[in-house]
């Protein structure tokens, strides 16, 4: 249960890390949207693993396998399934704590609720499932960009280091799809440094949407804003979201209301949304990132029995998980605003008569 993400543009992901295969069905998308394969493919090279140090080093080519749901390079209305096939799988790596809860993850707990210890990687709650979101990210996307819609995300701080400059044109192109070159720089130290001390960082990812209509989002249970921070508290190793001026706590009533001229709003401390709505403005999110818990350093743990042991763990791991991280955001980020489309075209008979007189 509770596999799936949306209301009406829908998707259910399967497989886990160390299985056969991973992928996605996704449900809600309308017939006509162009299906560009060779987009889906590119979303899910700039997520996928071992293309640099930056990232871990498990060999995956991630090329998916559109089952169905097209035909003749269009949707037909039908639930889209996405395949993906593991290659790079290591499972002996984690032979020696087949019986160890690994501080940080999600062993202890998945251990406990269903009684069943599944050692190979994380298994459903492993970052390998993202790539299904990416898939069912991309194909989100292929219905925004019809509609002008853009989400572009980056990462802004890494390790506590924060950038002092933000450009997502410079993090297309970037590594680390980093905001600003000159903190890219000392990042890059700082990640290294982390390698050679076998330890990990944390990081801040900031995401925009650039070109909403007003009107977006559902009071007050499915509000744009709180779908936004679900969907990305939902990926691994986020543990904080924050919408709009990250110093509006800081401010006063006078300081942070956005106030509003025939020509739109002044300042966007709302980050895009008001009472769970989109105003029109560019929505603006941060994503904070935990340090990836893989280290291969010696830790304090528990086994299934109760018994206190140490670990020390062997694999291949991500540095900094926020990098590949910035990517899955945007994924999901399509997703929601897919699904807000979908579900604001009800809101007024004016729509309904549009399409039915």
């Amino acid at each position: 249960m509770f596999n799936s993400f949306g209301e009406i543009f829908r998707f259910t992901t399967f497989g886990e890390s160390h299985g056969k295969a991973i992928g996605v069905v996704i449900d809600g998308v309308p017939a006509g949207v162009e299906f560009d394969e060779e987009f889906l493919k590119s979303e899910l090279a700039r997520r996928k693993p071992g293309k640099n140090r930056f990232a871990t080093q498990r060999k995956e080519d991630d090329l998916p396998e559109v089952l169905s749901g097209v035909f003749e390079g269009k949707t037909t209305g039908t639930p889209i399934s996405i395949v993906i096939f593991n290659k790079d799988q290591r499972s002996r790596d984690y032979s020696n704590i087949k019986d160890i809860f690994r501080p940080g993850h999600a062993d202890f707990t998945y251990f406990h609720k269903y009684g069943i210890r599944d050692y190979r990687g994380g298994g459903r709650s492993s970052a390998r499932e993202t790539a299904a979101r990416v898939a069912a990210g991309a194909v989100a996307k292929m219905i925004l960009r019809e509609l002008n819609i853009k989400i572009e995300a980056g990462v802004i701080e890494i390790g506590g280091v924060r950038a002092k400059n933000t450009d997502f044109e410079y993090a297309k192109i970037s590594p680390l799809f980093a905001l600003d070159s000159e903190a890219e720089k000392e990042w890059i130290d700082l990640i290294d440094k982390a390698r050679e001390e076998h330890n990990s960082l944390g990081g801040v990812v900031k995401l925009r949407i650039k070109n909403l209509p007003v009107g977006l989002g559902e009071p007050v249970y499915y509000k744009l804003d709180n779908i936004l921070a679900s969907a990305m508290v939902s990926i691994n190793a986020v543990k904080g979201v924050y919408i709009g001026n990250v110093d509006s706590h800081k401010l006063n009533g006078v300081e942070n209301n956005d106030e509003i001229r025939k020509e739109g709003f002044l300042s966007n401390n709302a980050g895009g949304v008001l009472g769970g709505i989109s105003n029109g403005e560019d929505v603006e999110i941060e994503i904070y990132f935990k340090p990836t818990p893989s280290i291969f350093k010696p830790q304090k743990s528990v086994d299934i029995y109760g018994n206190e042991v140490e670990v020390n763990l062997k694999g291949r791991h991500d540095p900094i998980v926020a990098i590949r991280g910035s990517v899955v955001t945007e994924a999901m980020a399509a997703c929601v605003v897919v699904d807000m489309l979908l579900l604001n075209m009800t809101r007024k008979m004016e729509y309904i008569k549009k399409i039915y007189q």
